[in-house]
């Protein structure tokens, strides 16, 4: 998960106080869908879930109209869903889940003698072959638990639908109603706006440095200060942060001297961003 980096180390200025870094919270109990067009195989993986400690809610449908309802209508965390579902095979359920926020973990079932989808061979995916049994579900839920502390985003080019995870991502910019989310890689628009998603990953260690632009604390290098402007550099990148800004983003990050190390568990970073000052 992201979190702020425990120790920075400030150079030309003394400690400042200021806002501390927050961990994120625990995760809470999991919300699964299971999509089966088979009856019994639908009422064993729900009894399987629903003796689960880890699961708060079960939802069940056999196709395609009631699946897409319920993606719409509730959040859900982990997607049970089996391949041969008419009108839910790989490239359908992608464009599915690229029209909702928040997308879930994703457990294909396959029946016997039927291959997996290859377009879905990623992270955010995995394939349990039928007739399932509970402790293949439990290793799922698991899985799911460990996923749902990386929010997982789905993001389409051309056709083709990817997911990244919020870790991976270095700095967001505003477009409009839209968002740029660029990673180490390349960059991907979503279609939510920057105050949103500030909103929701600030805990994650995310600080807005610009009106248009936040960065991912966890992968700021340096923070520097030239002729009175300060720019952050994350990965090779050098952003401007805004004369607004300013104070805020060095007493964030000088803050985060005085704090613990994060949990184990949450730790994403070990690299320490170096504050300085340049004439």
């Amino acid at each position: 998960m992201a979190t702020a980096p425990g120790n920075v180390t400030a150079i030309g200025r003394g400690r400042t106080t200021g806002p501390r870094w927050t961990h994120p919270p625990d995760p809470a109990p999991l919300r699964a869908l299971i999509v089966d067009p088979d009856g019994a195989a639908l009422a064993r993986m729900t009894q399987f879930l629903r003796a689960d400690p880890r699961i708060s809610a079960v939802r069940t449908t056999r196709n395609r109209a009631g699946a897409l309802q319920i993606l719409r209508d509730d959040p859900v965390d982990l997607l049970v869903c089996d391949v041969s579902t008419p009108g839910l095979d790989g490239p359908h359920l992608a464009r599915a889940l690229a029209r909702i926020d928040r997308h879930p973990h994703l457990v294909f079932t396959v029946p016997a003698r039927q291959h997996p989808p290859r377009s879905f061979e990623l992270d955010s995916v995995e394939y349990v072959d039928k007739p399932v049994t509970a402790e293949r579900l439990a290793e799922a839920v698991r899985r799911t638990v460990a996923a749902s502390t990386d929010e997982t985003i789905a993001v389409e080019l051309a056709g083709v639908t990817r997911f990244i995870r919020r870790s991976q991502i270095l700095f967001v910019q505003a477009q409009g109603d839209y968002a740029r989310l660029h990673t180490a890689t390349g960059s991907h628009l979503i279609r939510v706006p920057l105050t949103t998603l500030e909103e929701r990953w600030e805990p994650y260690g995310f600080l807005r440095i610009h009106r248009s632009t936040m960065v991912a604390l966890p992968h700021v290098d340096e923070v520097r200060t030239v002729g009175g402007r300060m720019r952050v550099r994350l990965r090779g990148r050098t952003l401007q942060v805004s004369r607004r800004q300013g104070r805020h983003v060095r007493e964030v990050l000088l803050a985060g001297a005085g704090e613990p190390p994060p949990r184990a568990d949450h730790a994403q970073s070990s690299h320490e961003p170096r504050v300085a000052d340049a004439g």
